[in-house]
């Protein structure tokens, strides 16, 4: 299983340092993957999820390490969070930086989740950034809840599709926490 994994991490890792699309298991639902400092692949996804480019995507980190890469303050409130919760949460932050205009919203917000998932976490580390992660559905569409539920579009638009938990029903989307630099919470998704 092992090296299963890192042959498929090798090759969602190809893909994406090359600038395409791959289709991964993550610690919630099955996303659509591209590098988040690539605005040419981020706007291919907005493409394939016909979505409009003022909705923003989420991206995934290994650690809050590499969370220090792309937003400029993390409040003390986030990482109290990241302890206690024991449900995927993802937090908006204020400040974006070192990241593809495309996926900075308007506000100058990212919305960034630290996955449990071992393939995410090894993916992440190797790739050694931030990867942009949305569900694996065309917008207005349902989320699927496993991988045969994703429709031929997606597939056959993406550049690579991780070989991996094929069988896996997913939970639902992560919740949403929008923490601002002055101390505001606001729930976004429960």
């Amino acid at each position: 299983m092992i090296q299963k994994m890192n042959e498929e991490i090798n090759n969602a890792l190809q893909t994406l340092k090359a600038g395409g699309l791959i289709l991964f298991p993550t610690d919630t639902v099955w996303g659509i993957g591209c590098d988040a400092q690539n605005s040419n692949a981020i706007e291919h996804i907005y493409k394939l999820k016909q979505r409009h480019d003022s909705k923003a995507l989420i991206c995934l980190v290994a650690d809050d390490r590499m969370l220090k890469k792309y937003v400029k303050k993390i409040p003390e409130a986030a990482l109290n969070i990241m302890d206690v919760t024991d449900k995927p949460t993802t937090i908006i932050y204020d400040d974006a930086q070192n990241l593809a205009p495309n996926l900075i919203a308007e506000d100058g917000s990212i919305a960034i989740r630290i996955p449990d998932d071992d393939f995410c976490f090894q993916l992440l580390r190797r790739f050694n950034g931030a990867i942009v992660s949305t569900s694996a559905n065309i917008s207005g569409f349902p989320t699927p809840k496993s991988f045969k539920e994703i429709s031929q579009e997606v597939l056959k638009g993406v550049d690579y599709v991780v070989n991996l938990h094929h069988e896996k029903i997913c939970s639902k989307p992560s919740s949403i926490i929008k923490l601002g630099n002055g101390g505001q919470v606001k729930v976004i998704r429960a």
